[in-house]
């Protein structure tokens, strides 16, 4: 089982506020912006006191971080309020435009005098949405959530502070978004509502009721020999064309100090094949390292991209998907969760405890309908994970010693619409090491990192990558020749960069800057 494993890694603001639809008391025919909410004393940021006014009216907010500051300091006194009223207290700006168009309510700069365009003018180019998402009760951000347009194969997903980027063609520009995630009512939207804005949207947790869990107890194994039953069903057999966009990079002592992020074009052979057959082209990348010279760690990562391939388990399938005999994994029905409106069942399997190998753990959620995956979340068993540290280490320097601490993964499918097959969505791996040198008592942390995000498919007149132009997707990327300028995306879709990943990316474009100046 652990082949599988050596293959894949070792070769390796306006601001959307979501709230229940509560309204205020006393709607009928009065102004909404007229109606009257009660707020206890408060003191926040501007984003928090306006989240409690979405609370008590109902209604979702959308503004420009340029118009609102959303982490600015305010305050608003106990007592009744109109909705206008307590928005302008919150802001403090008191010409600010309050428009209302259904539950939203829209804070925009106040008017200057210019006439408005004419309400038949065509908007031209792409449309940009972006923001964050979180957790409407705990405030904390939602990962890996899809963004994504409504029956077209474009999207993205969030990153590990809930932020995302989304490209829309302008022919699209009147489409639906969708925020979706694993656990939360998704939550849809006009592109043409938030375009140029900067978005928080804030999903509800949704809980599946405990009667329907004790009504519809589930057999693990029969879940999963279903979902292997159904595989060509579910799952293209024909080829497919992927635009994605890709990331590695490597942190030492918590500290980025190698980036990769690329745009790939992936031909991808139909489910009965396996992943050999699958050609990447190298359409754009950029490189940032930020090695320092008292370094003594140079770590390379190797096959990231390939990782990323093999790791679509449901061409791979891995042992523990495949549980024919039953004596190496434990699979428990663990609970019934829902996304996009859909049951998820979710399995969850570990070694056997008299086995003393480093196998997996992890969940598998699927469908129960359709019986497919839609995502599956796994890792080397935590107490054999350092008997696995070779199989991740190609080289290393004698005087170091490398540990294993932690191999985790995550692969989640989407279908473009509810009677598509299912297409790989999002591929993420974290490998972390230990790392002490010989004679030194303490160690440091050693995190790789690797992830690729699907933003569009094709499924007609796909051909193959011509051979010359294939990536080689089993050396180190981090060294491809590359280029890149000011718009380097342009219009792709990518994952947003989290803070330290942005430092290390503006402190390079700096320093490039100043080497080109002397």
């Amino acid at each position: 089982m652990m082949h599988f494993l050596t293959r894949s890694i070792a070769a390796c603001l306006l601001t959307l506020i979501c709230v229940v639809n509560v309204r205020a008391e006393g709607d009928g025919d009065t102004p909404p912006l007229d109606r009257r909410i009660r707020l206890a004393a408060r003191k926040g940021t501007v984003y928090r006191l306006l989240k409690e006014v979405s609370a008590q009216s109902g209604f979702l907010f959308i503004y420009d971080s340029r118009t609102v500051d959303n982490d600015r300091r305010s305050s608003i006194a106990k007592g009744e309020y109109t909705l206008r009223d307590a928005i302008l207290i919150i802001t403090r700006k008191p010409a600010l435009q309050i428009d209302v168009q259904g539950n939203y309510i829209l804070l925009r700069p106040a008017a200057t005098g210019s006439p408005p365009p004419p309400a038949t003018t065509e908007p031209s180019g792409t449309a940009i949405i972006q923001g964050s998402l979180h957790d409407l009760e705990t405030g904390e951000p939602v990962v890996y959530a899809t963004v994504s347009l409504i029956n077209t194969s474009i999207g993205t997903v969030t990153n590990h502070s809930g932020r995302f980027r989304l490209t829309v063609p302008d022919s699209l520009r009147y489409a639906d978004v969708r925020f979706s995630h694993i656990g939360y009512e998704s939550r849809e939207t006009g592109v043409a509502l938030l375009d140029g804005q900067t978005v928080d949207f804030a999903l509800e947790p949704k809980v599946v009721p405990l009667q329907e869990i004790e009504i519809r107890r589930i057999n693990p194994l029969r879940e999963i020999h279903d979902m292997l039953d159904r595989r060509s069903e579910n799952h293209p057999q024909t080829p497919t064309g992927l635009t994605t966009f890709y990331r590695e990079g490597i942190e030492h002592r918590r500290r980025v100090i190698d980036l990769s992020e690329a745009v790939l074009e992936i031909y991808k052979t139909g489910y009965g094949a396996d992943a050999s057959g699958d050609h990447v082209r190298l359409v754009r990348k950029r490189h940032v390292s930020r090695v320092q010279p008292g370094d003594t760690i140079l770590p390379k990562m190797k096959s990231g991209i390939r990782s990323c391939l093999i790791l679509d388990i449901m061409k791979e399938l891995p042992e523990f998907i495949t549980p024919d005999d039953g004596t190496r994994y434990d699979y428990v029905h663990e609970d019934i969760r829902t996304v996009d409106d859909r049951l998820v069942n979710v399995i969850s399997f570990k070694q056997k405890p008299h086995i003393d190998e480093p196998l997996f753990t992890g969940e598998l959620f699927i469908d129960d309908r359709r019986k497919a995956l839609e995502e599956i979340r796994f890792q080397v068993s935590p107490e054999h994970a350092g008997k696995a540290t070779n199989l991740f280490v190609d080289r290393k320097a004698h005087h170091l010693k490398l540990t294993l601490r932690q191999a985790a993964y995550i692969v989640s499918y989407k279908p473009l619409h509810p009677a598509s097959p299912y297409y790989i969505s999002h591929v993420r791996g974290d490998i972390i090491f230990r790392v002490r040198k010989k004679g030194h008592l303490f160690s440091t942390p050693l995190h790789f990192w690797f992830e690729m995000v699907t933003c569009r498919t094709d499924t007609a007149g796909v051909r193959p990558i011509p051979r010359a132009e294939r990536l080689a997707t089993g050396q180190i990327f981090a060294d491809t020749a590359h280029d890149g300028d000011e718009d380097f995306w342009e219009n792709f879709n990518i994952i947003l960069p989290e803070e330290k990943l942005m430092e290390a990316i503006i402190s390079s474009l700096s320093e490039a800057v100043v080497q080109a100046g002397q």
